[in-house]
């Protein structure tokens, strides 16, 4: 007696009719976002409690990986964008030899895919229209304490110019 290999459902009937198998209608997985996976690259050359690699392999795996991501967020960059091309000139550098001097190639590769990564966010030079409005830029903390100092001052004076009863 020969078995079937063919999925079968609780009552013995094969999966798909006739025979065959069922067509899959589960959806692709969804494509990790370029610009956060070059985030998490850069942080482990950049981020602040970031040791060195410590052996020439760990220093070409990274490079590997930053050089991809160039590939990859250049894919989603008008070409001759400044950042783009100091980004895909140290990737077509060789790694140099010697402890410091592929560090140092190491972390300007990184600071080039930082770059890269913020330009591709902003959506490119000048400012992001939306729907034919102005997007307003963000405020740095400096010019927040600006503002709220000389609004403090603003009321300071205005308080003691009132006369007194």
């Amino acid at each position: 007696m020969r078995l079937s290999l063919d999925p079968h459902r609780g009552d013995s009937q094969p999966v798909g009719g006739r025979g065959r198998r069922a067509p899959v209608t589960e959806a692709p997985a969804p494509e990790r976002d370029h610009v956060m996976a070059a985030s998490e690259t850069v942080t482990l050359v950049l981020g602040e409690g970031s040791p060195l690699p410590e052996s020439a392999a760990d220093v070409e795996d990274l490079v590997r990986l930053l050089r991809g991501h160039v590939a990859q967020l250049g894919a989603r960059t008008a070409p001759g964008v400044p950042a783009l091309l100091r980004a895909q000139r140290l990737c077509s550098d060789s790694v140099p030899e010697g402890y410091m001097p592929s560090r140092v190639y190491l972390v300007r590769l990184a600071e080039a895919t930082q770059e890269l990564m913020a330009h591709v966010e902003r959506g490119g030079p000048g400012p992001i229209s939306v729907e034919g409005g102005r997007r307003w830029c963000k405020p740095t903390v400096n010019m927040l304490r600006g503002a709220v100092f000389a609004l403090a001052l603003a009321c300071l004076v205005f308080a003691a110019s009132v006369p007194r009863t």
